[in-house]
């Protein structure tokens, strides 16, 4: 009579049929890298990690793993500096992980998000002195009277047109860190 194997001897014995190729095996080390990455990533930015935190967190992974975290890391930090919101944290994170100042290329960025916010601004103004006009013009008048600049279509054509103007100086940016 024929032997009885359990699941289990059934199961060893499948899987003995497979083998993981180094190909396989490097792209799920691959997608947990990026994994560590994204929650690293979004934990910062959202405050809810610190920088020391996050750093602690990456020199506890094995030294290839770390070099990768990093890597990537900061890649996707120089791609999300974004010329609407403050760099603090962004350029906090990048320092720790290069273990050096990047204040050269933050003065820049900086300086150019300064131009961009006083451009918006200035649209802002001058769009807001125009939707008044209008709005006199039709009879509508008065202190209590605020004109909705960001519900206008012109204001969304202004915004796409400052942000373009500056797009490539931003690039510039972007590009002086990914040499780093």
């Amino acid at each position: 009579m024929g032997e009885i194997k359990s699941a289990l001897e059934l199961a060893i014995e499948k899987s003995e049929k497979y083998v993981i190729s180094d190909e396989e095996r490097e792209r799920i080390r691959e997608k947990e890298i990026l994994q560590k990455v994204t929650g690293l990533f979004h934990r910062y930015k959202e405050g809810h990690l610190s920088q020391s935190e996050m750093m602690r967190e990456i020199e506890k992974m094995d030294e290839k793993v770390r070099e990768r975290v990093k890597e990537v890391l900061f890649s996707r930090w120089t791609d999300d500096l974004s010329l609407d919101s403050d760099p603090e944290r962004p350029f906090g994170a990048m320092e720790s992980i290069k273990g050096r100042s990047l204040n050269d290329i933050r003065k820049k960025f900086e300086s150019l998000r300064s131009v961009y916010r006083n451009e918006i601004e200035g649209a802002r103004q001058t769009l807001s002195l125009e939707i008044v006009k209008v709005l006199k013009d039709e009879g509508i008048g008065g202190e209590a009277v605020e004109p909705n600049v960001e519900g206008s279509e012109k204001w969304k054509g202004r915004i796409e047109e400052v942000n373009r103007s500056h797009q490539e100086r931003l690039k510039e940016i972007k590009d002086a860190l990914k040499r780093l």
